[in-house]
């Protein structure tokens, strides 16, 4: 079967993405995981840059970075492995204990195979980012705020590869910007066309999500990194926006992962809103406290140009109090070396300066 995307409220006509983008020594390279690749990149480049902003060396954040990729990627798969091993037989146990034993562990790291899930990779990204920290002795709320930054780009980015696959899409609707999924089946026409086997128009949520992730991103970077009050604000900021956005959309998936009748995502946005803003109230008063109920500047002296240290060197480029009592002190040695009687007149006038 072959599957055809339109979207007829903006006047897309019908067309077709192969998933598969090209093959290396007879293996598929898809979209997907294209995509996912050059979100990784892009991430990555970016939490060097908020790295140097944080006070953090590139070596450090280079290492974490190579770390935190593979824990997420295997948090992820995990994630989805566990809500799914039913329907998809990822516990396999039809054979032997050494047979049933490979084929479970293959399915649990075959991500080439499909099936990540989001959620599995930020907790996987979280408990990395909290381990490498204490052992760097890197202020862990700095990491997460890091990680909240640049997980966004991965979204936003990475939910364009649930469209090639024509995936994570939500319910039928008819609103104008409704998208058509045809699918063609083997069946030839008289005219030697495939025929239509079934046309639905669905809500788009894979483009809802990477607008909204989009969105986000553009407040973090454009916004709130600048401007930083306290370590942790970008962490809670990301865990209230993408968990409520994410509560709200998954409502509209029909593939959502399921715990009984519960919609999982669903749950894990409720929790993540409500962890969030519990986190930055609490993160905000600990940053007041001690500073008068005011916010001190995060990133002052992070990148060695503190507005306060240099304050001092322009008070020393004018006249000092000092400067200013040194004439008077000098002018007294030359009074009292005028009224020297002439048997002391050989004294050195430096021996007069230190008895003043």
């Amino acid at each position: 079967m072959i599957k055809y995307l339109s979207f007829p409220g903006l006047g897309i006509e019908p067309f077709h993405i192969d998933r598969i983008a090209f093959s290396v020594l007879g293996r598929d390279v898809a979209w997907y995981g294209i995509l996912i690749t050059f979100g990784m990149i892009l991430a990555v480049l970016t939490a060097i840059r908020l790295a140097k902003k944080e006070g953090i060396s590139s070596d450090d954040i280079t290492d974490f970075a190579f770390i935190v990729i593979l824990a997420g990627v295997a948090g992820a798969r995990a994630y989805y492995v566990i809500f799914t091993w039913k329907e998809f037989g990822y516990l396999v146990t039809d054979g032997s204990f050494l047979h049933n034993l490979g084929r479970t562990l293959y399915n649990c790291v075959a991500v080439w195979e499909g099936g990540l899930a989001i959620y599995g990779g930020v907790l996987a990204g979280l408990l990395t980012g909290f381990l490498f920290g204490r052992k760097k002795k890197i202020p862990f709320l700095k990491l997460f705020d890091i990680l909240a930054a640049v997980v966004l780009i991965g979204q936003v980015i990475g939910r364009w590869g649930n469209f090639v696959n024509i995936e994570a899409y939500g319910a039928e609707t008819t609103l104008p910007w409704r998208m058509g999924i045809l699918t063609y089946g083997p069946a030839l026409m008289d005219n030697g066309n495939l025929a239509l086997t079934k046309e639905i128009y669905v809500h788009p949520t894979f483009l809802y999500e990477s607008l909204w992730n989009l969105c986000g991103l553009l407040i973090v970077h454009l916004g709130l990194y600048p401007r930083k009050k306290f370590d942790g604000e970008i962490f809670c900021f990301y865990l209230m926006w993408y968990g409520f956005g994410r509560m709200l959309i998954e409502s509209l998936r029909t593939d959502s992962l399921m715990l009984g009748n519960l919609r999982v995502s669903q749950g894990v946005g409720f929790i993540s809103l409500i962890l969030g803003i519990i986190l930055m109230t609490a993160l905000a008063k600990k940053a007041r406290s001690g500073n008068g109920g005011e916010y001190k500047p995060v990133y002052e002296g992070a990148d060695g140009t503190d507005e306060k240290q240099s304050e001092p060197s322009e008070e020393s480029a004018g006249e000092s109090p000092a400067k200013e009592e040194a004439p008077a002190r000098e002018e007294v040695p030359t009074e009292e070396k005028t009224e020297l009687s002439p048997e002391e007149d050989g004294a050195e006038p430096e021996n007069g300066k230190e008895g003043d």
